[in-house]
């Protein structure tokens, strides 16, 4: 059998509660005791209750929330590459296989929903094409 972990993070919305995990007792049973609450958004780690948190978990907690914010943004680019794909599905099925019924259903929605995105696509490139251009500039000099 593996060895448990020494802490353990439950996945909240905005971060994680922290337990230590021990099995140091008589009936070798698994005992989690919370010992902070971490918000992975603004990085304020609680101390549970009483709890003072050792240079050890401060530790810990600081490198889970950095591997976490790095696998939440893996996560939104592969979401972004899924959009992508669904905009294509979409097109293929509006185009093959929509019903006149489910074209009133969302043509409306997706068309604002479009139009929203191109709007601001179009205005975030035309600002890097700006600061590109400044940058060039200001390299030239």
């Amino acid at each position: 059998m593996t060895e448990l972990p020494d802490y353990y993070f439950r996945i909240r919305e905005n971060g994680a509660a922290v337990f230590r995990v021990s099995t140091e007792n008589r009936q070798r049973r698994i005992e989690m005791d919370e010992i902070a609450v971490v918000n992975i958004r603004n990085g304020n780690v609680k101390p549970h209750g009483d709890h003072v948190l050792n240079d050890e978990e401060s530790a810990v907690i600081a490198d889970w929330m950095e591997e976490r914010r790095a696998v939440l943004a893996e996560r939104d680019i592969d979401d972004i590459h899924r959009a992508v794909d669904y905009l294509n599905l979409t097109t293929q099925w509006a185009q093959s296989r929509a019903s006149d019924e489910d074209l009133d259903d969302v043509t409306d929605r997706l068309l604002l929903a479009m139009h929203d995105l191109r709007s601001v696509l179009v205005r975030k490139k035309a600002d890097r094409l700006i600061a590109q251009s400044e940058d060039a500039k200001q390299a030239d000099n």
